[in-house]
């Protein structure tokens, strides 16, 4: 793996971890809200050791890309920088993305549907529940004073995520945090879960079913739509309205995951993704 990658876009800077051949084809992960490039890390491994040159950056206002200078992060934003990541690499990729990354790659296609060479959602789609959004919005903008230790870090962790056993030794969350005035605090701008004032409260900007449905209506490369079989995010239903949408899409449920598929079952994840580029983009680039 080489670090610190530094890509342009805009009025950021984009961290970006890489791994492989950059003469091979690329893949370009991109992380959900709240994580980091770091959550691609065994994803990343797995397909350069497969033969593809693998890209895992932070989006904005997390880890350690830039925070925007005005407080916004909506769609045409993160859309922006996927065009960026893509303008980088200098040839077509496949965008993998979870969750905020996954709306951020499809807005990306639908403003320039020739982007990518093919596109995977992991535990997203145009249609989303409320309840399940809300609880990460909510887990996002709690402890705004931070934590006086990892232990605590640990323990918000563990109530968060209590289907995943609590980490034995919370050093490993330092990636996560940033510190400051000897408190920890989430790598995350606050502003990243703050809807614009002409929005209400409630709403997130992001998920714009229209336009995210326009997008994904108008797809023309090989697409895959992989859900975890407990997320409270995605429900069976949002999947198979996207699949109307989309008929020549491929589906995927990873039983007993949550909304982090590839965190909950990375073998299983790597498994289906790795099945999909060979026969969906190697193969239809061989021919």
């Amino acid at each position: 793996m080489t670090s610190d990658l530094k890509i342009p876009s805009t009025d950021v800077t984009l961290a970006a971890d890489h791994w492989g051949d950059p003469a091979a084809t690329p893949v370009v992960l991109l992380h959900g809200g709240g994580q980091t490039r770091h959550s691609w890390g065994a994803t990343g491994r797995d397909l350069a050791g497969a033969g593809w040159y693998t890209l895992s950056a932070d989006l904005r206002g997390h880890g350690d890309s830039g925070w925007s200078p005005d407080g916004v992060y909506d769609l045409d934003r993160l859309a922006g920088d996927v065009r960026a990541i893509v303008e980088h690499l200098g040839s077509r990729p496949v965008l993998v993305g979870a969750s905020m990354g996954g709306i951020a790659a499809l807005a990306a296609i639908g403003q320039q549907p020739d982007l990518a060479l093919g596109l995977v959602l992991v535990d997203v789609s145009p249609f989303l529940q409320a309840a399940g959004a809300g609880r990460i919005r909510a887990f996002m903008t709690s402890r705004p004073e931070g934590f006086a230790s990892l232990e605590e870090v640990a323990d918000a962790v563990a109530e968060y995520l209590p289907h995943r056993p609590r980490p034995r030794n919370p050093e490993g969350l330092r990636k996560n945090l940033r510190e400051r005035d000897g408190r920890f605090f989430w790598h995350w701008d606050p502003a990243v879960m703050r809807a614009p004032t002409e929005h209400p409260v409630q709403r997130d900007p992001r998920i714009d079913s229209a336009r995210l449905g326009a997008a994904a209506a108008g797809l023309r490369v090989p697409t895959l739509l992989v859900r975890g079989g407990a997320s409270d995010v995605l429900s069976a239903e949002d999947a198979r309205h996207f699949l109307d949408l989309v008929p020549h899409a491929e589906f995927h449920d990873v039983a007993g995951a949550h909304h982090m598929v590839a965190g909950d079952d990375n073998a299983v994840f790597d498994q289906v993704l790795g099945d999909f580029l060979e026969r969906r983009v190697r193969n239809r680039l061989t021919r």
